[in-house]
C-alpha cells in the first residue's frame, strides 16, 4: 500500500496541474524536462518523486545497461542511459514498484482516463474534422503541435471562415480541449442545431517548459501560430473574424495576447482566470498598457468577457481583484458565472457552449 501511495503522489503532483496548475506553489517539477539528450549522446532521465524510495526506468532501452537513479535534494531522481542509438523508444518509470507513465512527457495530459455517463456529448449529427497539425515555432526554435477543428462540410466548401483560438489551462496541452474538454462534440452539436455560425477552432499548446510561459506563448501566437493557420486554412484574416479564449493559465495567455495586440481581435473571453497570482494587479495592468489602451479596446472589442465557476472556483478572488483593477483603468467588459462547477471542465465546457453561440454575429 505504501508503494502505491508513493506512486500516486508522483502522479498527483503532475496531474493536479490540470485543475490548478497556475495556482500551485512552485516546485522543481514545473520546469523539469524528463528526458534530455546530452551532447555526448547519453540520455538523462528525470522524474520528480520527493517521497519515493526507489525509481527505475524500463522500455526499449539497452537491457544490459540498466539505468541507475540517484535522488537529488530537491526531490528529483536522475538516471543516465548509455548506448542508445538514434530512433524512437518506448519507456516508463517504475516508482516504488509501481509502473508510472512519464508525467512530464509531451503527451502525458492525453493519458488520463475519461468516464462518460449517459449520452455525454456524442450525438447523431454531422461531425466536423479534428486534425493534429505541426508547425515550426520561430519563438521557441522547435516543432510544436496544435489541434484544429473544422466544421462538417468544410472540405468541400470554398467559403472563408472566422477563427476562434481556444487555449487550455496549466498542466494540460493542445489535446485537452478536444479530449476532456469535448470541444469538437460541443461544436458539432451547436452547429447542427443552428445555434452557432460555421468557424474554425484552433487549439494551440500553451504549455512551455519555462518558469513563466505566458509571454513566450503570446509571442508564438503572433510570429507562428496565426501565420500558420492563415497560410494553411481558408480563413478570414481581419480582427472582426478573429476570437481568442482561454481557461485558467490559458486565460492569462489570452489577456497577454489581447491586451498587447488588441487590434488583432474583436472577441476576447477569459475563463476562470486573472492576472498572474501573487502579482500586483496594478503593475500587471500597467505592464500590459490596459489604461493606455482602454478607450480603444472599449470601442474595438465586440465582446470582452470574464467568467467564473462560482465562488468555489479557485481563481474567484484573484479574478475579482483583477476586475477591480480593470474597472479602475476604465476597461469595459461583461462578467458571468455560467456554471457553478468551480475550477473544472464542467464549467469550461459550459463556457464554450455559450461562447460559441455569440461569436461573429
Amino acid at each position: 500500500m505504501k508503494k502505491i501511495l508513493a506512486a500516486a503522489a508522483v502522479l498527483a503532483v503532475s496531474l493536479s496541474a490540470s485543475a490548478q496548475g497556475w495556482m500551485r506553489q512552485p516546485t522543481p517539477n514545473d520546469t523539469l524536462r524528463s528526458t534530455i539528450v546530452l551532447p555526448d549522446g547519453k540520455v538523462l532521465f528525470q522524474i520528480y518523486a520527493p517521497k519515493a524510495s526507489q525509481v527505475a526506468v524500463s522500455g526499449d532501452l539497452p537491457w544490459d545497461r540498466p539505468v541507475k537513479f540517484e535522488k537529488a535534494g530537491n526531490g528529483v531522481w536522475k538516471g543516465l542511459c548509455e548506448g542508445l542509438e538514434d530512433g524512437c523508444f518506448r519507456y516508463s518509470f517504475t516508482v516504488d514498484g509501481v509502473k508510472v507513465q512519464d508525467p512530464k512527457a509531451p503527451l502525458s495530459a492525453e493519458q488520463a482516463s475519461i468516464l462518460t455517463k449517459g449520452e455525454g456529448y456524442i450525438k447523431n449529427v454531422p461531425h466536423g474534422a479534428l486534425a493534429q497539425r505541426f508547425y515550426w515555432s520561430e519563438t521557441l526554435g522547435e516543432m510544436r503541435r496544435l489541434h484544429v477543428w473544422t466544421p462538417a462540410g468544410y472540405e468541400k466548401s470554398a467559403e472563408k471562415l472566422p477563427v476562434l483560438y481556444l487555449i487550455h489551462g496549466g498542466g494540460d496541452n493542445d489535446a485537452s480541449w478536444p479530449g476532456v474538454g469535448a470541444a469538437g462534440w460541443i461544436l458539432d452539436n451547436l452547429l447542427a442545431e443552428g445555434k452557432m455560425l460555421p468557424m474554425i477552432v484552433v487549439m494551440p499548446n500553451g504549455t512551455i517548459p519555462v518558469q513563466n510561459e505566458v509571454p513566450p506563448f503570446a509571442k508564438d501566437m503572433f510570429t507562428s501560430i496565426i501565420p500558420f493557420i492563415e497560410a494553411n486554412y481558408n480563413v478570414l484574416e481581419d480582427a472582426s473574424h478573429r476570437a481568442i479564449a482561454g481557461l485558467s493559465m490559458g486565460g492569462m495567455e489570452t489577456m497577454e495576447v489581447a491586451f498587447t495586440h488588441p487590434e488583432m481581435f474583436m472577441y476576447v473571453w477569459v475563463l476562470s482566470s486573472s492576472f498572474m497570482p501573487g502579482a500586483d494587479p496594478a503593475a500587471e495592468s500597467a505592464r500590459l498598457s490596459v489604461k493606455k489602451n482602454a478607450a480603444y479596446m472599449n470601442t474595438h472589442f465586440k465582446k470582452m468577457v470574464f467568467t467564473q465557476g462560482g465562488p468555489a472556483d479557485i481563481a474567484y478572488n484573484n479574478c475579482k481583484n483583477t476586475r477591480a483593477q480593470l474597472d479602475k483603468d476604465g476597461l469595459k467588459y461583461e462578467y458571468m458565472e455560467n456554471a457553478q462547477a468551480g475550477h473544472s471542465w464542467a464549467t469550461w465546457r459550459a463556457d464554450l457552449a455559450t461562447l460559441a453561440q455569440t461569436l461573429f454575429k
